[in-house]
C-alpha cells in the first residue's frame, strides 16, 4: 500500500500529522507500507524515510539545491525497488490532493484509492460548488455568497456594499478550495470583513462568505461507498471563538463531545443529511459532515463536506467512529476494502462496455 502525505497546499503540516497516525495505525502484518511523500515544491520522495524528511523540512536542498522540476520524482538508488502498490491511500489535504488530482492520476494509472473519485473531490474541495449542488437537492444551507479574488481587487468597496446588502454580521470568509480552516476568518464589522476577505485572497481565486449563525458546531462521520452509513454524531466546543487551525491541529484544548448532547430526533435528522450530502456529491469511501445547529432556533444547516478528514490522534472523524464500535485500525481496513470494492466495480463496468462493443 502506497501513503501519498505532503503536497503543495496550505495544509502540508496537518497531511503529515494524519499520515504518520494512519501509517503507525496501520496492521503490518496485513499490509506493507510504501510511504510517498510530496514536498511543498512538488518533489514526490519515495527514497529513505519520506516522511522524516518531509517533517525535518527537506524540500528543494533534496537534489542539490536549486529551484525543483515540476512534478520531479525523486527515486532512490539504482539498486531500491519500490515495492508494488495494489492500493493508494491519499492522505493528502486540500488543492492538488483532496480536490480530484491525485484521483485524476490514479484513475490513469489503473490503481484502486481510498475516498472519492474525482467528482466527489472536486465537488468536496469547492465550498461555492458545493454549496450550489445542496441547494439544488434542497439540503438546508445557510445563506452565502460567492466572491472572485478579482471582483474584489477591482471594486473592493462594492464588494462590501454587496456583502453587507445580502448578510449580516458576524460573517464567515473562507478561501473557496482550501480546508482546515486556513485562511478563514469571523468578521464581526467592516473593518474586520476587509481584512478577512484581504487574508481569504492570498490563498483562493474564489472566496466564499457565510452568514455567521450562532450556532452549535456537530459533525457527523460518513463510510461507504453506495449504500453509505453515519456515526454517531459529535460536538465540537472550541476553545477560540471557532474551530480553526489552530484549534483543530496544534493544541487540545478545544472540546470534543462524543456522542453529542443533542435531542434524539436531532441526531437522526443530521445524521440523515450527512447521508444525503454524501450521496448528492457522489462520494466514496469516507467523509465528515459539518453541520451548524442554530442555539435559538434549534434548525439545523448543513455546513460542508470534507472528502479526506484529518486522521491525527484529535481528529474527530476516527474519534466519531471509534464511538460507533469500529477502532482506528478496523476503520483503516475498512476503507482499504471499500477502495477495493469501488474499483472492481469499476472494472466490471469497465469489462462489460468492452464487450458490448
Amino acid at each position: 500500500m502506497a501513503v501519498l502525505f505532503g503536497g503543495k497546499s496550505g495544509e502540508h503540516e496537518v497531511s503529515l500529522l494524519s499520515a504518520k497516525s494512519v501509517m503507525d495505525a496501520l496492521d503490518k502484518t496485513r499490509y506493507e507500507v510504501a510511504p510517498v511523500g510530496i514536498s511543498r515544491a512538488g518533489r514526490w520522495l519515495t527514497a529513505g524515510d519520506p516522511y522524516a524528511r518531509l517533517a525535518a523540512g527537506e524540500d528543494a536542498s533534496c537534489s542539490g539545491g536549486g529551484a525543483p522540476e515540476r512534478g520531479e520524482l525523486v527515486p532512490g538508488s539504482s539498486t531500491e525497488r519500490f515495492p508494488r502498490v495494489d492500493v493508494v491511500f491519499p492522505v493528502l489535504h486540500g488543492p492538488l490532493g483532496e480536490d480530484g488530482t491525485v484521483q485524476g492520476l490514479m484513475e490513469l494509472a489503473g490503481l484502486p484509492y481510498v475516498g472519492s473519485g474525482v467528482l466527489g473531490s472536486a465537488l468536496g474541495m469547492d465550498k461555492v460548488a458545493m454549496k450550489d449542488v445542496f441547494a439544488a437537492r434542497g439540503l438546508p444551507i445557510a445563506p452565502y455568497l460567492a466572491i472572485m479574488r478579482k471582483q474584489w481587487q477591482a471594486h473592493p468597496a462594492l464588494v462590501i456594499r454587496q456583502l453587507e446588502t445580502k448578510l449580516s454580521y458576524p460573517m464567515f470568509v473562507k478561501p473557496a478550495n482550501l480546508g482546515s480552516s486556513v485562511g478563514v476568518s469571523k468578521a464581526h464589522n467592516q473593518a474586520e470583513l476587509i481584512t478577512a476577505m484581504q487574508l481569504a485572497a492570498c490563498y483562493d481565486r474564489k472566496l466564499v462568505v457565510e452568514a455567521g449563525i450562532d450556532a452549535r458546531e456537530i459533525e457527523c462521520a460518513v463510510l461507504g461507498n453506495d449504500e453509505p452509513s453515519a456515526s454517531v454524531c459529535g460536538e465540537v466546543i472550541p476553545n477560540r471563538e471557532f474551530y480553526d487551525y489552530q484549534a483543530k491541529y496544534l493544541d487540545d484544548a478545544s472540546e470534543l463531545i462524543i456522542p453529542a448532547d443533542i435531542p434524539a430526533k436531532t441526531a437522526e435528522h443530521v445524521r440523515e443529511l450527512a447521508i444525503k450530502s454524501f450521496i448528492a456529491l457522489d462520494c466514496a469511501g469516507m467523509a465528515r459532515a459539518d453541520f451548524l445547529l442554530d442555539k435559538h432556533s434549534g434548525e439545523v444547516y448543513l455546513n460542508e463536506l470534507n472528502t479526506i478528514p484529518g486522521f491525527t490522534s484529535i481528529s474527530m472523524y476516527p474519534k466519531l467512529w471509534e464511538a460507533s464500535g469500529l477502532p482506528y485500525a478496523a476503520l483503516l481496513d475498512r476503507l482499504v476494502e471499500l477502495a477495493l470494492e469501488r474499483f472492481q466495480d469499476k472494472q466490471a463496468s469497465e469489462t462489460t462496455y468492452i464487450v458490448n462493443r
